[in-house]
This record gives structure tokens, C-alpha cells and sequence, in this order.
């Protein structure tokens, strides 16, 4: 990890120049994702400072000049964690739809190396229903007055989250459908006939026949690797698209609890992964005391 107070030398060591050989993308990883608590830990102290009460507090001048550059740091950050990626991607296209850096749970809501995009959205309106919901059972919203928060999204932010949703969701299937078409290129003609041809040239060395078998994938691999910069690219738009929507004090907001969602699964998937390995390790060694 980084010697620094958030993490940012190393991360920035990783990159600085291109991507160096001595450093993966997995040290990168845990090193963002110390950052983004870092980086939660100011949104909190933000949305503390500025958006508590209904007054018009987090929308003065005042409080848009603190908001606003906290805002642009965490996106900054994503767009960092994206840029990394595509390096990384066009070294190593496989890892980065089996990652190591992420846990069963994490994996198995994937979507093109990463989360689903609309998941974004989603979690907008969930955290807007839950905020609204907070405003009335503490019966802290007297009339005409506005908490700030996604609580008090207008009607015409939610036209425009609408249309965005719609157009990401539009976008998501277009490249779920390339995706497919990539996938299904594992058995194309080209690729049928080298299995075949293998199969008889037993007696050819493992690493003739890998020279061989890297050459007919590297196709597809870069074919993954534009597929998945569209991926990521539509990520980043979705998440640019929704701040852009959203107050200063709303943005905070809502990159709070995506930097909550995304930690906290993170976690759980490590501690889940965890317990199954030393149920695992534990049914192992039972196992072999019973047999001796």
C-alpha cells in the first residue's frame, strides 16, 4: 500500500510513464480501493458540513465551492481506476474478465469486467425512495422546505435520470449482443480446424504448439479488449451523466453510496470467500484423520 495519508503514490507510481512491468494491476486495485475510503470519508465530512437541515444552506455560493471539488475528486478517481484498466486490459485482456482482485460475490454480479452500468441508476433511485422515506418518518421536512439530498429530486431531474436510463439500457445491449458475437467466435471454422490439426500433431513440443495457439487467439483478445473499453466507457459516461444531473450536495450523495455499495460488497465477498476456504480446509483435514 501507499506511504501517503490516501494511498495516491502508489497508485500513481503504478501508472506514472505507462504501466510498469513490476507493478499488477491487483496491487492497483487495492490501492484505488483504499483511496475510495479515503475519498468516502470526505464526502461524509462534506454532506455533514453542507447538507444537514432544509435550509438553502448547501446550495450557496459558499457551499458549492467546497462540494463541487470534492465531487470532481472522486470522479477523477474512477476516471483514473478506468484509464489504468484499458492499460492493463491490452497487456493482459483475460484477467480482466476473471479478476483476481475480486471475490465470488463481486463476480457473479459482473457484467463485461465490471458492474452493470443501469446498476448505477438503480442504486440512485433505491437511495432516493430510502432518503425520501427518512424525511417523513423523522418528520424533519416541513412544508416547502428541501432536504438537498436525492430525497428531493425534482421532476425534471427525474425526466432527465429517466432518459438516461433508457439510453444506457439501450447502450448495455448493444454490447452484450458484440460480446456474443465475440464469445461465439471460440468456435468458428478457423479455431474447429487448429483443434483438429493439434489433435494429430501430438508429437510436436507444448510450446511449438502454444506459439501456434496464441497466435490464432490474439484476434479474439483484442477483439475482448474493445468490447470492454466500450464497457468501461459506458460506466464512466453513466456515472458522469447522473452527476451532471444531480446538485453538488446530491452528488454527494449519491457517490456515497456508491462508494458504500461497492466497499461493503467487496468486503462481504471477501469474508464469505473466506469462511467457505477454511470450512473447506477445515472438512480437508477431518477427512484425512478419519482415513488414517
Amino acid at each position: 500500500m501507499s506511504n501517503s495519508p490516501n494511498g495516491i503514490t502508489n497508485t500513481a507510481h503504478a501508472t506514472r510513464g505507462g504501466v510498469e512491468e513490476h507493478v499488477s494491476f491487483h496491487m492497483f486495485f487495492d490501492s484505488w480501493i483504499v483511496e475510495q475510503n479515503h475519498h468516502l470519508q470526505k464526502l461524509v465530512s462534506a454532506s455533514k458540513e453542507w447538507g444537514g437541515g432544509g435550509g438553502g444552506v448547501a446550495f450557496d455560493v459558499s457551499g458549492r465551492s467546497v462540494l463541487i471539488p470534492v465531487v470532481e475528486q472522486v470522479v477523477h478517481h474512477y476516471e483514473h481506476y478506468y484509464k489504468t484498466k484499458s492499460m492493463w486490459a491490452k497487456k493482459d485482456i483475460l484477467s480482466m474478465f476473471s479478476p483476481t482482485w475480486t471475490h465470488s460475490l463481486e463476480k457473479a454480479f459482473m457484467w463485461v469486467g465490471g458492474w452493470r452500468p443501469a446498476t448505477a441508476i438503480h442504486l440512485l433511485y433505491s437511495k432516493c425512495g430510502l432518503q425520501l422515506e427518512a424525511a417523513f418518518e423523522g418528520d424533519y421536512l416541513p412544508r416547502g422546505l428541501n432536504t438537498g439530498d436525492l430525497g428531493d429530486l425534482s421532476h425534471s431531474q427525474m425526466v432527465r435520470v429517466d432518459e438516461l436510463h433508457k439510453s444506457t439500457l439501450w447502450e448495455e445491449k448493444m454490447i452484450t449482443e458484440k460480446l456474443a458475437k465475440q464469445q461465439e467466435t471460440i468456435a468458428d471454422s478457423s479455431m474447429v480446424g487448429l483443434t483438429t490439426e493439434l489433435m494429430i500433431r501430438v508429437e510436436e513440443h507444448d510450446h511449438d504448439q502454444q506459439v501456434v495457439v496464441d497466435a490464432a487467439l490474439a484476434s479474439k483478445e483484442k477483439g475482448l479488449v474493445v468490447i470492454l473499453q466500450m464497457a468501461d466507457d459506458l460506466r464512466l459516461k453513466t456515472l458522469k451523466g447522473l452527476i451532471l444531473i444531480l446538485t453538488p450536495i446530491q452528488g454527494v450523495h449519491f457517490l456515497i453510496a456508491a462508494a458504500e455499495l461497492h466497499l461493503k460488497i467487496h468486503e462481504w465477498g471477501k469474508n464469505r470467500d473466506a469462511s467457505r476456504n477454511h470450512r473447506r480446509h477445515h472438512h480437508t483435514a477431518s477427512t484425512t484423520t478419519t482415513n488414517k
